[in-house]
């Protein structure tokens, strides 16, 4: 996805992927519908698959996720929270709260003590 691209008329994509993954990237957007256009992550979930009865499954799993992450989200100060949840076409976007850090790789040893 390029930066620039704005998804939903509301989340602008401002950077290169944040991480990619087996299901997906993660990119940092803004919102542009909140004062400050405060930052956000949109992670993006695509089916590896073309197969059209891929989608129904995939979109099972991701209303299940979404609910997992909302309520985990709203339940723990500890985990990011979900601000939003859509599909355009085949592909599957979740908006979550972005918390400034570093990467936690700097954070291991490599199991040195």
């Amino acid at each position: 996805m390029q930066s620039g691209k704005i998804l939903r008329q509301r989340y602008k994509i401002i950077d290169s992927p944040l991480g990619s993954g087996g299901f997906g990237d993660t990119y940092l957007a803004q919102d542009l519908d909140l004062p400050e256009n405060p930052k956000c992550v949109v992670k993006q979930l695509k089916p590896k698959s073309s197969d059209p009865g891929v989608l129904p499954i995939a979109q099972k799993l991701f209303e299940r996720e979404a609910r997992t992450l909302y309520k985990l989200g709203k339940d723990s100060d500890q985990i990011p929270k979900l601000f939003a949840h859509f599909q355009e076409g085949t592909e599957f976007y979740l908006v979550q709260e972005y918390i400034e850090g570093h990467d936690i790789s700097k954070e291991l040893t490599g199991g040195k003590n």
